[in-house]
């Protein structure tokens, strides 16, 4: 029986004609999205649907087989096309038959940094180290209300890649190594980026990536193959994806890995089955860069064209990028009866069903008519400013050497490193500079601050003067001056080393063996240490680096990873104690590459407690790490109750108390602990945390709830379940088992 939409669709078709059934499917506010959909599927023709799921890679084509793309073959999507540009491809896809808008896609990872003069936020995992869901949403805010001001409807954005070997390229991309935390954050960042409706004129789709295990890859080779099981799937790398689509995430990309062999972009369980099925993700699936493609090309699965793109489609994939060739494949697999049509009518339905929901058909502004003046506005930076702040973690502060404007001796400050005035190196991958295509030369249209610039500005503020060396190259370890850079530090009272890694160190195709300090920086930094002046290392890097001789020679560390175009101003504020550092860590340092992974929620159960030539056991740095000026007493841990049913709920209570001098922020961090399992447990997970502002000499009670629900272990055919027994709860300022106290919960 049809519908009585379906009824008044053709009552329109019939009598008023197809100008006045335009009308009705467009610009109709009485019906939903779906309806809509369904109302403009019965119009298109095979190849018009089959135009909807191709994602066009802008910057490897023409400009007129961009426009043969728009007009004829009617492409749902552009990839990395800005401004004027994306404009015009919109002007001709309206001008078509059915006048379906194009959805213009980028990875704005962290800010719409592949438009230069955008505000660019710290990387991911820098930004992660605020712990801080509110400043992730604002910055998702901002970066939204730029990327659609320049014409953009979609960023590939947040990764929700779980950060745990390394030496994989892309670890700067993530929130870390911690699931649980991933999630939060990721949430946070997605209500950003979508703001209150989708069809807001400042709001874009956010993309859940990479599904599902990508960062995973064994020996952190990127694409390669991830061994984990489906149990662990659901154990760890599902949560936070879940987690995405209860934020209403619109879209979700799948990885360029394999799963135990089974290349991701085919992996009908887990795409279909599970994401579409049982967790009900509404929105649509696009496939990485040329997925199906690599399929024939590079893991070898497909024979053919035709046959990958069979597999693509009856997999759960809906949008298909930068693999042009599908277009031509897919009306042939349909027209010869090999690939069901129904299944490309799911597909381009999700994608228009989406289109629908944002406002592309409704609103101007969402087809690249927005105002541009928001792009790094002064609301804008101020965001910036603040996240920044918070992002950056203090690792070590012997003696209180910092801040420095306790000291009354500094009159000359030496800043020596081939990071202290490296912009590509501090914005990291992901910048104009990089994408789409590396523009190394390029000249930044807006303001930055460097380490060099930051250091020099606020010392001048203070009445001392800085002498700058850049010392040597961080890839070329023959490039290097090391004895004018000691020359011109043993004039100086003190000294800040500027270290770290570059952006051709980190990205695709970056993976990395060894993460020492490249170059030659580590012998710069043995000869400044000889000068027997006070030393401070500010790192800028990607990921984690094996700095165990900075810990242990360095008077004090700051870590800063990738931390946006105010990070100098940033750094330089904390080094001279404008504010209280409160960042922490959100992945852990290794004392040695060999030691990798050293991510604090590991099993029990290692027949020896290390390496047996490596005299550390644990992380140098562990998750949660991060000093303060001040200093907080943590007591009374106390729970609500002692034992509890599986639908409970448990208040975690803590009193905390800053025993310092200065007024400043503590994030408080509940971990637990299955005592005895059906299944092997980590020896703790992040369940919970607060930030909390304390002023000098204030103690303030924490509370934090704890759904027993959260304590389920996932049994080997794959349920979730809480089992009785004995559970750890500890709360303290990182994941170290000294810093935690512990009380002991019971489930009945």
């Amino acid at each position: 029986m049809k519908s009585p939409c379906r009824y008044k669709m053709d009552f329109y078709i019939r009598i008023q004609g197809m100008a006045m059934l335009m009308e009705f499917i467009y610009q109709n506010p009485a019906l939903s999205p779906q309806e809509r959909t369904n109302n403009l599927l019965s119009l298109m023709t095979l190849e018009e649907k089959v135009g909807q799921m191709m994602q066009i890679s802008y910057n490897t084509l023409s400009a007129e087989e961009a426009e043969d793309w728009a007009s004829n073959k009617k492409a749902g999507s552009f990839l990395h096309v800005l401004g004027k540009k994306a404009e015009h491809l919109q002007e001709l896809a309206l001008s078509t038959r059915l006048g379906i808008p194009i959805i213009f896609g980028i990875d704005a990872i962290h800010g719409h940094g592949l438009m230069n003069g955008s505000t660019i936020f710290p990387s991911q995992l820098g930004m992660s180290c605020s712990w801080n869901p509110e400043l992730l949403e604002k910055a998702g805010r901002v970066t939204a209300r730029e990327a659609a001001a320049d014409g953009i409807h979609w960023t590939f954005s947040p990764v929700l890649c779980i950060g745990r070997d390394l030496r994989w390229g892309r670890i700067n991309e993530t929130f870390g190594e911690d699931s649980y935390l991933i999630g939060v954050l990721a949430s946070a960042i997605i209500k950003g980026y979508q703001g209150k409706s989708l069809s807001d004129a400042d709001s874009i789709l956010a993309c859940a990536k990479h599904y599902l295990g990508y960062g995973e890859s064994t020996g952190g080779k990127d694409a390669y193959d991830t061994e984990v099981t489906c149990r662990k799937i659901r154990e760890v790398f599902l949560p936070p994806f879940k987690k995405a689509i209860e934020a209403g995430c619109a879209t979700f990309m799948t990885g360029y890995q394999s799963i135990d062999g089974t290349p991701m972009a085919i992996n009908k369980k887990l795409l279909y089955d599970i994401l579409k099925q049982e967790l009900g993700f509404k929105g649509f699936v696009v496939t990485d860069y040329n997925n199906t493609g690599s399929l024939v090309t590079l893991q070898m699965v497909s024979p053919d064209l035709d046959d990958a793109s069979k597999k693509t489609v009856e997999a759960g994939n809906d949008m298909i990028m930068a693999t042009n060739d599908f277009y031509e494949s897919a009306i042939r697999l349909v027209k010869s009866g090999l690939l069901s049509e129904s299944l490309i009518d799911e597909a381009a339905g999700r994608i228009l069903s989406i289109k629908f929901s944002s406002g592309l058909f409704d609103v101007k502004k969402k087809s690249g008519y927005a105002s541009r003046s928001v792009i790094s506005c002064k609301e804008h930076l101020q965001v910036n400013m603040e996240l920044t702040r918070q992002s950056i973690v203090l690792l070590k502060n012997d003696k209180n050497i910092l801040p420095l404007n306790k000291s009354t001796n500094i009159k000359k400050l030496a800043v020596i490193g081939p990071n202290a005035d490296n912009l590509k190196a501090q914005l990291g991958d992901w910048t104009f500079f990089t994408h789409p295509d590396p523009n190394p030369e390029a000249v930044p249209a807006f303001e930055y601050y460097t380490m060099l610039r930051g250091i020099s500005e606020r010392s001048r503020l203070k009445g001392i003067e800085t002498v700058y060396h850049k010392g040597c190259d961080i890839l070329d370890d023959e490039n290097q001056n090391i004895e004018d850079a000691v020359s011109a530090a043993a004039a100086c009272d003190a000294i800040i080393a500027v270290i770290g890694d570059c952006v051709e160190q980190n990205g695709e195709f970056k993976d990395r063996a060894n993460l020492d300090l490249s170059g030659a920086q580590q012998k710069l930094l043995k000869a400044l240490k000889a000068l027997g002046k006070p030393l401070i290392a500010v790192l800028v890097n990607g990921k984690p680096l094996c700095v165990p001789w900075l810990q242990k020679n360095a008077d004090a560390v700051v870590e800063s990873f990738n931390s946006g175009i105010l990070g100098g101003k940033a750094v330089a504020e904390l080094l001279y104690g404008d504010f209280v550092p409160s960042g922490k860590l959100t992945v852990s340092f290794p004392y040695h590459s060999g030691q990798i992974p050293v991510y604090y929620n590991q099993l029990s159960g290692w027949h020896s407690p290390k390496y047996m030539d490596l005299a550390e056991r644990n992380a140098l740095y562990p998750f949660g790490f991060g000093l303060s000026y001040t200093k907080y007493q943590y007591s009374n841990l106390v729970l609500s109750s002692a034992v509890c049913g599986k639908e409970d709920t448990v208040a975690v209570q803590v009193d905390i108390t800053n025993t310092g001098e200065y007024a400043g922020t503590e994030i408080v961090q509940l971990y637990i602990n299955d005592k005895v399992s059906s299944v092997m447990t980590p020896e703790k997970e992040l369940k919970g945390f607060e930030r909390v502002s304390l002023k000098a000499g204030e103690t303030k009670t924490v509370t934090m709830s704890l759904q027993i629900s959260a304590l389920a272990i996932v049994t080997p055919d794959e349920r979730y379940v809480v089992e009785p027994g004995e559970f750890e709860i500890m709360v303290g300022p990182d994941s170290k088992a000294s810093s935690l106290l512990k009380k002991t919960l019971t489930v009945c």
